[in-house]
């Protein structure tokens, strides 16, 4: 079973939806005996770093996500996969999970912010999340800041004016910058590839 993590900042229905679609079992829960017992979570969220960090800190979750991402595979989507980091900048520096080094960062391009519609990945690093993804594929994109990490986190990045980084991870830990529930046939195959991981 697949843990969706509920702390008050997710797109939580959509990415339940998604799973149910290609016949994943998840549960919604902020309960953390349930997190401690699923074989995989999921972190989404919408909004700013640092209310997303009140809320995990508020909700309680902190140690156990910190705790069951050591453990199992652990999916951060959009400000789900930003909170992974060590920090954030938005608004004021902010402490992340610290699970991939690195900060979050606003975008600084040419191109309008935020950065919203369909972009291509382009792969660097072997990503279980990636099997059957062809390079090139679209992915949808929501955001204004990115992450600032090292390449050897960055599984793929897409190209808007700035390499972006897209897919990272750290072990077990991954994190899309964008949302594969809204991705198509593309995001239904990385949340298909995750759900394998949980076997």
């Amino acid at each position: 079973m697949i843990a969706i993590i509920d702390y008050g900042a997710g797109n939580l229905f959509s990415v339940k939806n998604a799973l149910d679609y290609i016949g994943e079992q998840s549960e919604i829960t902020s309960d953390p005996a349930v997190l401690s017992r699923a074989d995989g979570l999921i972190l989404p969220g919408v909004g700013a770093f640092p209310d997303a960090m009140r809320m995990l800190k508020n909700s309680g979750l902190v140690d156990v996500i910190r705790t069951e991402a050591a453990k199992k595979p652990f999916l951060g989507i959009c400000l789900g996969m930003q909170v992974l980091f060590s920090r954030g900048t938005e608004f004021t520096q902010t402490d992340g999970l610290d699970l991939i080094p690195g900060s979050v960062d606003r975008i600084t391009c040419d191109f309008k912010i935020p950065h919203m519609g369909y972009n291509e990945l382009h792969k660097h690093i072997d990503s279980p999340l990636l099997a059957g993804i062809g390079e090139g594929a679209c992915v949808y994109f929501v955001h204004s800041f990115m992450a600032n990490t090292t390449p050897e986190y960055i599984a793929a990045d897409t190209d808007y004016g700035v390499r972006i980084p897209a897919l990272v991870q750290n072990k077990m830990v991954f994190g899309a910058q964008f949302h594969p529930e809204k991705s198509g046939e593309t995001g239904l195959t990385i949340l298909r590839n995750f759900g394998g991981l949980t076997r």
